[in-house]
Parts: C-alpha cells; structure tokens; sequence
C-alpha cells in the first residue's frame, strides 16, 4: 500500500502545536479592511484552535 499523501491546501491553512492541538487563521482579515472597526480586526488577529470536529478532519488531511 502506498503512502498517504499531504492534502496541501490543508498544510498551508493548519499548524500542529507541541501538544497536538491544531490552530488555524481567523476569517476575515483579508481585505475590505477599510469599513471593519478596529476592535472587529483585532478580535479577528491571531490564531484559534480548531473544534472537534473539524480537527478530525484536519488531522486525516494532514496525514496524523
């Protein structure tokens, strides 16, 4: 059986953390900046971890 393959859109959009936690970007931060307040672009800066859910699909995307 071959090698599971990196889904490679999925390696640019995640991070794995020393822990095993996967994070990701915040929506929305873009462009169209100019009519978004700042306190909306702060809460938007940064990274979050990924739901449950979405997590398991992560990690069979990026092959963990």
């Amino acid at each position: 059986m071959p090698k599971m393959k990196t889904h490679s859109g999925a390696k640019k959009r995640y991070k794995v953390t020393g822990t095993g936690k996967i994070t990701r970007r915040k929506a929305g931060l873009n462009h169209i900046l100019e009519k978004k307040s700042p306190k909306r672009k702060r809460r938007l800066a940064g990274s979050s971890e990924l739901s449950p859910g979405d997590a398991r699909r992560a990690r069979r995307l990026l092959g963990l």
